[in-house]
């Protein structure tokens, strides 16, 4: 098979893993349909939140005869709901993009603030909307969860987020020229090695201090998922380009390229880092609801 079908197939490969990735990860927004005086709105309720934004939480209905109202409180406590009405509002949209190519000037719609929480910090919520045949509940049963996050600055972000697409797109094409037996598949298992240790485990922790107050959250510190599986991904690919060096063992390339693509497939932010207020200590979520599990037991 030709080099240029492969390098193809591995982008179609990689842009689907990061689209599957983001849209099913646990900081993606909750998409809602309701239907509303006969019509029907499909509202993104927001699930996390940067200290650098506003902290509100937002509904795209235009209809303003419709009332809407916001119950929240701190996630993981006993905390009682505290109740905050919509309003709805327009914000002027300052941006070139959104003006020129997309002649967007404004944000329009029903806005509720909820109070600013630290760095991994989280708020659980749900609605109650009102229009002319009544009141009704949307996701009271199965609050929506909004993580806090500190902002971080471009310059360490954008290079983090091409490294680590990069990576990727190395590692699946290296495995895909091992899974063929082209020569080539050496030189791009160094290139997705040295991109995932540049975007993974250089830029990646720098990433997570600005957000969340924590270099590192995974082993030996914790069993934050997005560390963890950063450390498994490398420990396949180190041994495969170091296997590699003096003999031509594609296989071990191709199971490093397959378990990057399955850690990727995992979404992003999963059982990610977690405030527990009892403590103040950021922890890692899949911990935290063991101990509190643990804890009611007894």
């Amino acid at each position: 098979m030709k080099k240029s079908i492969l390098l193809f197939l591995a982008f179609l490969i990689t842009a689907g893993a990061a689209i599957y990735q983001r849209k099913t990860g646990p900081t993606y927004p909750k998409e809602v349909t309701v239907n509303l005086n006969d019509s029907l709105y499909t509202i993104e309720l927001i699930r996390s939140i940067g200290l650098d934004e506003r902290p509100e939480v937002k509904l795209k209905i235009t209809d303003t005869t419709i009332k809407a109202k916001l119950f929240f409180k701190r996630y993981r406590t006993q905390d009682d709901y505290q109740l905050r009405e919509f309003i709805y509002k327009e914000y002027p949209v300052n941006s070139f993009i959104m003006n020129k190519i997309f002649h967007i000037s404004s944000e329009k719609g029903y806005f509720a603030s909820v109070p600013q929480q630290p760095p991994a910090g989280k708020i659980q919520y749900y609605i109650e909307l009102e229009d002319k045949s009544g009141s009704k509940s949307v996701m009271k049963d199965t609050p929506v969860v909004i993580r806090f996050k500190g902002g971080v600055p471009g310059y360490i972000l954008v290079p983090h987020i091409i490294f680590m697409f990069l990576a990727m797109l190395y590692s699946t094409a290296a495995g895909l020229f091992a899974a063929f037996k082209v020569p080539v598949y050496k030189k791009y298992s160094k290139l997705a090695l040295g991109l995932l240790i540049a975007g993974g485990l250089l830029l990646g922790p720098i990433v997570q201090k600005y957000a969340f107050g924590e270099f590192w959250t995974g082993i030996p510190f914790g069993w934050d998922l997005t560390d963890n599986k950063l450390l498994i991904a490398l420990a396949f690919w180190v041994y495969a380009v170091v296997i590699n060096r003096t003999k031509e063992k594609p296989l071990p390339a191709l199971i490093a390229a397959i378990v990057l693509l399955l850690v990727y497939s995992i979404p992003h932010s999963l059982f990610g880092s977690e405030l527990d207020y009892s403590s103040g200590k950021v922890i890692q979520g899949l911990i935290l609801v063991f101990f509190l599990q643990v804890s009611k037991k007894s």
